[in-house]
């Protein structure tokens, strides 16, 4: 398969004086011309290791806003209970992760899953064992927040939740999530669902229960026959052998089946991908890679994910491997 993509770039958000990115941590949804992304903000460290932050201040999750198809931006902090901090517990100093105001779940009432206005998205303090998730939601395309609102451990050490909902009724949604493994590292992704508008859920299945290195990070897409197909990152025993995997369940994700391999290498640490269906039915998978040369690329499905093309180059970076997360 040959493509050819006409892309523009914009600047969302940029300080000198500041550290950004891992949008893909949290979310962004697209209502017509109106599009709202998350994101943390910290400060900049060179010395600071594979991140370039500073791990002795807080990061604090900023949230943009476009009404002009992404054009132009606005960005504010976001309006969360609980934001400083917000699901980068690893990204500081154990003082400054104590010094965060402890998280004080709410009950839910339920929420409509199939108002038009809907945003969900999750937080988490970590990655590994004793980590804990949560999710918010908005009904206002992201100007007020309601949450935080616990998400089960499932009799798991940890519960490391990154933004992977699918949107069924009213009331059910599908929630992909990563969970650890018994030894208390990451991690392992899982399915589980709520038919009550988020108050409670139950598991429904691994899709690997037992990965040699691990796999994290899911991003999904239900297709119009009903299955769904989910990329997950993947690292094996080095930190420079790392790719993305693809699963589909035809089953309610109760049962999965390995598709295949659309992204090969994504280099030292690896990155996630984000998978999304275009209007005309086809899949695309957007990724960073940190090997050189550092980039953000894509690979495009016509065949409902058996096969995929080589990869498109989106953005070709002149900088490093720390290169961020794409949604």
């Amino acid at each position: 398969m040959q493509f050819s993509i006409m892309n523009t770039h914009h600047e969302i958000y940029r300080r000198t004086d500041r550290y950004a990115g891992w949008p893909a941590n949290y979310g962004m949804w697209v209502w017509d011309n109106e599009i709202v992304l998350l994101f943390t903000s910290g400060y900049p460290d060179p010395n600071g290791g594979f991140h370039a932050r500073d791990r002795n201040h807080p990061l604090v999750t900023m949230q943009a806003r476009s009404t002009d198809g992404g054009d132009s931006w606005s960005v504010t902090e976001a309006p969360l209970r609980f934001g400083t901090g917000l699901g980068t517990h690893e990204h500081m100093n154990q003082a400054i992760v104590d010094s965060l105001e402890a998280v004080k779940f709410e009950s839910s009432s339920g929420t409509d899953f199939s108002d038009p206005n809907l945003a969900v998205m999750c937080g988490k303090t970590g990655l590994t064992a004793g980590s804990k998730s949560w999710f918010y939601t908005s009904v206002d395309r992201c100007r007020t927040w309601s949450g935080p609102f616990e998400i089960p451990m499932f009799d798991q050490l940890g519960i490391a939740a990154r933004t992977d909902w699918i949107v069924e009724s009213a009331e059910s949604a599908t929630l992909l999530l990563t969970a650890t493994k018994p030894d208390g590292g990451e991690g392992r992704v899982f399915a589980c669902r709520t038919e009550d508008g988020g108050k409670k859920f139950r598991f429904l299945s691994w899709i690997n229960s037992a990965p040699k290195g691990y796999e994290i990070m899911p991003s999904s897409v239900q297709l119009t026959d009903g299955s769904i197909l989910t990329t997950v990152r993947c690292r094996g025993s080095r930190r420079d052998d790392c790719w993305i995997d693809l699963y589909k369940s035809a089953g309610d994700a109760k049962t999965w089946e390995y598709l295949g391999r659309p992204v090969p290498d994504t280099g030292d640490g690896g990155n996630p991908g984000s998978l999304v269906e275009l209007n005309d039915g086809r899949l695309v998978i957007t990724y960073g890679s940190r090997k050189i040369p550092y980039g953000i690329f894509a690979v495009i499905s016509e065949d409902h994910g058996v096969s995929w093309s080589n990869p498109i180059v989106l953005r070709e970076s002149f900088g490093n491997h720390d290169i961020g997360y794409t949604r």
